[in-house]
């Protein structure tokens, strides 16, 4: 058994596009953040929304598959490991960024959300949608054309 174990799952919105790097020996690394968000109810029966950003690095072959992918506003579920990491920003405070090195990044929603501004949320705030009923076929495998599978 491991004496010890570092796993993270976060789904979030990516706060930028992606970057993509490449190290001198060749390895492809894509780096980006992602912003997760939690409401919860204040002392006063308000609700705040609390952000928590995360640095999140992909290193290979999924590096460059998803790479493309990832744009401001998409929501992408990762998992990874996690660690933090120390420094001084510009005016001399000491700050402490979350950093995931990440070994899995699977992009949500679905193509109508996509678009060349970015993430599209398919309902309005003002207009909830109705829930829809459940099908039987929710529940058969179904197998997506090879031409839908973006990596």
């Amino acid at each position: 058994m491991a004496s010890s174990f570092n796993r993270i799952t976060i789904v979030g919105h990516l706060g930028r596009d992606a970057e993509m790097k490449y190290t001198p020996q060749g390895t492809a690394v894509c780096s980006f953040s992602i912003a997760s968000t939690e409401r919860r109810k204040d002392k006063s029966g308000e609700y705040q929304d609390q952000t928590t950003w995360f640095r999140v690095t992909l290193f290979g072959k999924q590096a460059e598959a998803v790479s493309q992918y990832l744009q401001k506003g998409k929501q992408v579920f990762v998992e990874g490991r996690l660690r933090t990491e120390e420094y001084t920003d510009r005016e001399g405070a000491r700050r402490t960024s979350l950093e995931v090195t990440a070994n899995e990044v699977h992009l949500l929603g679905s193509r109508q959300n996509e678009g060349s501004s970015g993430y599209a949320p398919t309902t309005s705030a003002s207009a909830p949608s109705k829930p829809r009923s459940i099908q039987q076929d929710d529940f058969s495998e179904r197998t997506p054309p090879e031409d839908d599978i973006p990596f």
